[in-house]
């Protein structure tokens, strides 16, 4: 399918969306936000899609929102209980990905460009990216769920700080704070992502890795370790009874690969999404 605003290759098992605005530096709008859901959408429903990695083209990321209405950029319309930002929008729907997702900074991702990243799994980030949180800039707020992920990736005081100034910052601050894992050579940036996503892709069952993705995230809410332990002890149970947990046993015993044969779209448990309906009891 062509999209008006990202590529969208599959191979080798690997989904890679690459934002593509270049001459806007990929600035994001609605078309991007659209186009972007339409590919993750794509992405869970199709099994031999196992990671997706998303990078830019030309040089830069994302340079955040595409500011083409000048002043009247961020002047909604609307009423303010009905509004929904977009970002956040992006931001859930990557949330609740079946698939891991990293993102392959190639170049300066700010604002939006910035924070798209934060529910992404991981961030590989290039020896020229630059990031910024630039909101209180530009007179405005953060958004994509922002206020949410960035403490808990790097802590308050530092996404308070990296907030409040707005400021830019290089890849090599972006790796101390923990805000990325690693930093690259340009020319390295998608060799070490797809190696990533091979590693998943081969070695892995795409059920546990689902699974194991949407519990991650969602206990970075819970109060007490009891809600994971509950979860845990229903996917343990669950698991333990198909046929990928059999060949994971039997392929590591007979010192073979695994061929993992069950599937997201269609094999997930009776109890999964789990977090929309909370019925577990202690």
């Amino acid at each position: 399918m062509m999209y008006e605003t990202i590529k969208v290759d599959v191979s080798n098992k690997i989904m890679t969306i690459t934002l593509n605005r270049p001459d806007q530096l990929n600035a994001y709008n609605r078309q991007m936000q659209n186009d972007f859901i339409h590919a993750l959408d794509r992405a869970d429903s199709d099994d031999e899609v196992r990671v997706v990695i998303v990078t830019g083209e030309g040089r830069a990321f994302c340079a955040g929102a595409d500011l083409e209405k000048g002043g009247e950029t961020f002047g909604f319309e609307g009423s303010i209980e009905e509004h929904r930002d977009g970002g956040g929008i992006l931001a859930l729907r990557i949330y609740e990905l079946k698939k891991p997702i990293i993102a392959a900074i190639n170049g300066p991702a700010v604002g939006i460009g910035a924070t798209m990243t934060l529910p992404m799994d991981v961030r590989i980030a290039s020896d020229k990216a630059k990031m910024g949180f630039v909101f209180a800039r530009r007179g405005i707020t953060q958004e994509a769920c922002s206020g949410w992920f960035l403490p808990r990736i790097v802590g308050i005081s530092q996404a308070m700080e990296w907030v409040s100034t707005g400021r830019i910052f290089k890849a090599e601050e972006a790796l101390e704070k923990n805000l990325v894992s690693n930093v690259v050579p340009l020319g390295e940036l998608m060799d070490t992502a797809v190696s990533l996503g091979r590693e998943i892709a081969d070695n892995t069952s795409a059920i546990s890795v689902a699974l194991s993705r949407q519990l991650m995230w969602k206990m970075m809410g819970a109060d007490h370790p009891m809600e994971a332990h509950k979860i845990e002890s229903k996917y343990l149970y669950w698991v333990g009874k198909r046929e990928d947990a059999r060949e994971g046993v039997n392929s590591f015993l007979e010192k073979r690969e695994p061929n993992f044969d069950m599937k997201p779209s269609t094999d997930m448990p009776e109890f999964y999404p789990w977090w929309e309906e909370r019925t577990f009891k202690s």
